[in-house]
């Protein structure tokens, strides 16, 4: 399955996730990239939006891959391969400091007057514009899980199936509208896939308080 763009791709996930709508969801994206979408989830499934703030811990030299995440309370999620791609104890620790300060930093830039949202008890759609190795999906559904959710939904256009395997353990249920095995990408499965900036996350978490 091959999306036009992350706005097609939310259509069809705001679909898919249609017996929602009016239970007063919260939808949740990962930054950057899936903002946008989770904006217009909420509005179809008559819900909030807002963020939750993960970052990839990445791959010495090679900034792309993921070698495991963090969530905002500074739990680390470590994939089993990390050592074998050269990540010691050391690098690890400063990658991990690293990736913390980035996510304050945006926390301070992406609602500064304002808390998050609250999600206890509430139904919780966790929104990504796809999975390769599932790592920040991994870190938000734990993150918010410790929050209590009446129940944790991860929804993604796109992942590979053993993501998707990993990714179950930590959710409710699962959304996942195309599980290719031959995967490499996200982008390889959106027409149009432009990088989403910080002043248009700025400007859609804004107008989705109004």
């Amino acid at each position: 399955m091959i999306f036009a763009d992350r706005i097609a791709a939310a259509n069809q996930l705001a679909e898919a996730l249609s017996e929602y709508r009016n239970k007063q969801p919260l939808v949740l994206a990962i930054p950057r990239g899936a903002v946008p979408m989770a904006s217009i989830i909420a509005k179809a499934l008559n819900g909030e939006a807002d963020v939750v703030l993960v970052r990839k811990l990445r791959a010495p030299g090679n900034p792309e891959f993921a070698i495991g995440s963090i969530d905002e309370s500074g739990w680390v999620y470590l994939a089993d391969y990390a050592t074998q791609v050269g990540a010691d104890k050391d690098y690890i620790k400063n990658e991990v400091a690293a990736q913390l300060k980035t996510i304050q930093q945006r926390r301070a830039q992406y609602t500064p007057v304002r808390s998050p949202i609250d999600p206890t008890g509430r139904v919780v759609i966790v929104i990504d514009d796809g999975l390769a190795t599932g790592s920040t999906m991994i870190a938000a559904l734990h993150a918010l899980r410790n929050k209590k959710p009446a129940e944790l939904i991860c929804a993604v256009p796109v992942a590979p199936p053993d993501t998707l395997d990993k990714v179950r353990r930590y959710a409710d249920r699962v959304v996942c509208l195309s599980a290719p095995v031959n995967f490499q990408a996200v982008g390889q499965f959106y027409i149009n896939f432009p990088q989403v900036t910080d002043e248009e996350v700025i400007a859609i978490l804004a107008d989705s308080t109004k």
